[in-house]
């Protein structure tokens, strides 16, 4: 096996300039121009909506059924990463995944989603009246399949499978295009315009989804603390909690995978579930447990026809193949991130945790969240809804906590929980582009930091240029996501031949240690 030299781990200059250089000149172009910058997103976003959504789902299912049988099948024993035993423990490395992958959708969306399918049944239930208790179930399923089975398998279980066996099992450089490894060999790992075309675009695609999220971080806490505290909503507010956010990822990524982001994950994990049993103690209990198996249910029951659905290509745009796309996004620089704390685990615990406890834990809190604010609005038709419409997707979640006994309170956890989620988000994000532009697991701490203030700055400065640019950016990783999903369906070969390729090296091996063993007993 090769050895990886110095300047296999050093940075990846073209790799740094080219993405670097995208995302400068998006922030330039919307500064000269908003308006225009805007136009050209929205028709490149109806554009790759249109001719590669079909794609996007077919790609999303694909890797979930091929992930499964992987899982589940002999080479689910497969242990990855060189190492005996995992090397992080099961709950740290459990709530890394989820406080990670779930990012700002973990609050942002739970709130938000479910009731605006509720006011406006999805197509897929047309005949069902809007705001209707039958209408309750079809809006959280509709829900599940944004977030569910699929969003996860995306981020975290082929495209894993293949990084880990060309960079722990094969000595290539940790990398987006070391996904084409099992292809090209070592062709693809040297310098070349492809192999910097695929990690340039994997970086500004993750960039992009990330930006996002920080920006609306900003609109949404500065809104949320003005509801509930009274504070002031204006610019100066959104720009100081950002600095706040990225402030504090940049220290977190700068201490590493061992410590500040485990210990973010963790503590968010345990917040997300006292927030969880709060509502389920002091709101509608049962009828959330009730929506949840009947929504569950639903989602299972009509899981393929609710995932290749294609009648209704605007309403797709806006909502499933939006979220698709926004996940292939991340599809490369997760797997990377995925592959960098898996480390000891096997196969089978890989897709476990990540395409089946992630999404079933995910829909739960989509299902704790949002319903409570279906049944607030049920219960109180307009309480929920108004400010939704009115102030859009933050207003829901502070209008949510209203309507419980110590809603300030609860709006306030609900809020912290939405900032760590996007700082662990960042901070990880960070450690991940560092690892691209290096090849290294372990980037500079200069590096990290480096990352975590750009996408921050990115993020101000497109916040002082106004709302519609955050927009754009967001929308911006439906385009980037073209090339990131025809490189992610090599995974469906690639996957399953390094699969092969391990299971000759360690599950032939087992068994015929384990025949020799018999042979001498006997």
């Amino acid at each position: 096996m090769k050895k990886l030299s110095k300047h296999d781990q050093a940075m990846d200059k073209p790799v740094l300039f080219v993405s670097g250089g995208a995302l400068l000149a998006f922030v330039i172009l919307a500064w000269i121009n908003q308006e225009l910058v805007t136009n050209l997103v929205n028709y490149l976003f109806d554009f790759s909506a249109k001719y590669f959504g079909s794609i996007y789902q077919v790609l999303m299912m694909g890797t979930f059924l091929i992930a499964l049988f992987l899982g589940f099948s002999k080479f689910g024993r497969i242990r990855l990463g060189k190492l005996d035993r995992p090397e992080i423990g099961y709950f740290k490395w459990i709530s890394m995944i989820i406080c990670t992958l779930l990012a700002a959708g973990g609050v942002f969306w739970a709130a938000a989603e479910p009731l605006s399918h509720f006011i406006t049944v999805p197509p897929h239930f047309s005949g069902i009246d809007a705001g209707s208790k039958e209408a309750v179930s079809p809006a959280l399923a509709s829900s599940f399949v944004d977030w569910g089975f699929l969003a996860w398998a995306i981020l975290g279980t082929l495209g894993t499978f293949v990084l880990m066996y060309a960079h722990y099992h094969r000595g290539a450089p940790l990398k987006p295009r070391a996904l084409l490894y099992p292809i090209f060999g070592e062709k693809i790992m040297q310098k070349s315009a492809l192999g910097t075309f695929i990690d340039a675009f994997s970086i500004v695609s993750v960039a992009a989804g990330t930006i996002g999220p920080i920006g609306f971080l900003g609109l949404q806490a500065s809104y949320g603390l003005s509801t509930l505290f009274g504070m002031p909503n204006n610019i100066y507010m959104q720009m100081l909690i950002i600095v706040v956010v990225v402030v504090a990822a940049g220290v977190s990524a700068a201490t590493g995978i061992h410590k500040g982001i485990q210990i973010l994950s963790s503590y968010n994990a345990i917040l997300a579930v006292i927030l969880m049993a709060a509502v389920l103690i002091l709101g509608p209990a049962l009828f959330i447990f009730d929506s949840y198996l009947e929504s569950f249910g639903l989602y299972i029951q009509n899981f393929f026809r609710l995932n290749t659905f294609r009648s209704d290509e605007a309403w797709l745009g806006s909502w499933t193949v939006f979220f698709f796309a926004w996940f292939i996004g991340y599809g490369p620089m997760m797997a990377m991130f995925v592959s960098r704390i898996s480390r000891g685990r096997t196969i089978r615990e890989i897709v476990t945790a990540v395409a089946v406890i992630a999404p079933i834990i995910t829909t739960f809190w989509f299902t704790v969240v949002g319903g409570a604010g279906i049944f607030g609005e049920i219960t109180h038709p307009g309480s929920i809804s108004e400010a939704l419409n009115s102030d859009g997707p933050p207003a829901a979640m502070i209008a949510i906590a209203d309507q419980l006994p110590f809603g300030t309170i609860l709006g306030f956890l609900f809020l912290l929980a939405t900032i760590v989620f996007v700082l662990t988000t960042t901070d990880s994000i960070s450690l991940t582009i560092s690892m691209a532009i290096t090849g290294n697991g372990d980037p500079s701490k200069t590096m990290r930091v480096f990352w975590a203030l750009i996408m921050g700055l990115v993020a101000t400065v497109l916040l002082t240029i106004g709302e519609d640019s955050i927009d754009s950016l967001q929308s911006f990783i439906v385009v980037t996501a073209v090339p990131v999903s025809l490189l992610m369906l090599t995974t469906f070969w690639t996957a399953p031949h390094v699969c092969r390729e391990l299971a000759k090296e360690q599950l032939d091996t087992e068994e015929a240690e384990s025949h020799a063993v018999h042979e001498k007993a006997q």
